[in-house]
């Protein structure tokens, strides 16, 4: 049984969190910008955040990332390193 969905079904502090995520850049620790976060995953029994969704931005290669259905890079939230005016990941080299 899957247990993810896309965030906007999670109530009070956790989807005020996801309203001021999404639209934001996401982007390397080096500057490489990955594109705009679209939607968050959570697992709906622990309520924990586990994947990113993010619009590939032009240039980017959605064949290199784990994506959705729509394309989208799916990116793990354990990887979210910084969260100012923009979202920064560490990705893991193969």
């Amino acid at each position: 049984m899957n247990t993810t969905r896309p965030f906007p079904a999670a109530v009070g502090d956790v989807k005020l969190f996801a309203t001021q995520l999404k639209g934001k850049t996401v982007t390397t620790r080096d500057g490489q910008i990955l594109g705009t976060l679209e939607e968050l995953l959570m697992d709906t029994r622990s309520g924990r955040i586990l994947n990113l969704l993010v619009a590939p931005a032009d240039g980017v290669e959605p064949r290199l990332f784990k994506t959705d259905a729509k394309k989208r890079l799916i990116l793990p939230f354990s990887s979210l390193k910084s969260l100012r005016d923009v979202i920064v990941i560490e990705l893991e080299v193969p």
